[in-house]
């Protein structure tokens, strides 16, 4: 039984022959082997051509930004998940991927989100400060969060966005979403009647934009970041296994109650 309406019965990233691989209309081992780094490859794979110097620039320094951040409830996920089963790494990698959702990891999607509905109002003529004004303003009304504003550690600003944003303006690249992003935290101060600091998700979101990758990449560029860190994570796990000590630590915390 066929469920849902299926696409065209073809693929267009990679096949294969006793003598050659072929991915994205380029041979593996003749020309993409040796010459192009991972990052280009991942760009390639998902996009179907190669990305510009710029393009691998930024998506270098965003894979930098996000694949490492200390004992977070993904980290946590992997190690545990590591010390119960430790002939399966690819579940505790899968266990620390699990996690990243809209609170955690995920929320430079729906940065991208916020970006793209206030870029389409400039472009129906509505002023930038305006457009970013009304999506705070109606975010804050329905009791929502303002993706990519808040953060655990890092306030008044998150070093990592303010990095980004440098070099995108050394490099040349900060585009309308990169001033769109800018104009957001006044619009959210105004609208929640505090500061909120800017987190790393939105200036992943804005410079992707800016760069003209696909609105359906973002996810992907945390994902794939946070997979090497939680490597680097169940790496150390094998050496000095911690997973156990904070579980054990962990239900020390929480009284039980009665009821």
């Amino acid at each position: 039984m066929l469920i849902g309406k299926p696409g065209a019965p073809k693929t267009s990233i990679c096949t294969a022959d006793a003598a050659s691989i072929e991915v994205r209309g380029k041979d593996l081992c003749r020309d993409l082997m040796g010459r192009m780094s991972f990052t280009q490859y991942f760009f390639l794979l998902v996009t179907g051509h190669e990305p510009t110097p710029k393009q691998t620039f930024f998506l270098d320094l965003l894979l930098v930004a996000i694949a490492e951040h200390g004992l977070t409830p993904t980290a946590q996920a992997a190690r545990a998940t590591y010390d119960a089963d430790p002939d399966c790494l690819q579940a505790a990698v899968a266990a620390g991927i699990l996690g990243c959702g809209s609170v955690v990891l995920g929320t430079s999607e729906l940065c991208g989100r916020v970006l793209i509905a206030a870029h389409k109002q400039v472009q129906s003529g509505v002023a930038p400060a305006d457009a970013v004004r009304a999506i705070a303003t109606e975010t804050r009304a329905r009791g929502d969060k303002l993706p990519g504003f808040g953060h655990p550690i890092h306030h008044p600003v998150d070093p990592r966005a303010e990095r980004i944003f440098e070099l995108a303006d050394r490099e040349g690249v900060a585009g309308p979403h990169i001033a769109l992003a800018r104009l957001l935290p006044a619009a959210a101060a105004q609208a929640w009647g505090r500061p909120l600091p800017m987190n790393v998700s939105m200036a992943i979101a804005a410079v992707l934009l800016d760069l003209d990758f696909p609105a359906t990449i973002i996810k992907g560029i945390p994902l794939l970041a946070r997979t090497a860190g939680l490597l680097g994570h169940l790496a150390e796990e094998q050496e000095n296994p911690i997973g156990f000590l904070m579980a054990h630590h962990g239900e020390e915390a929480i009284a039980y109650e009665k009821k």
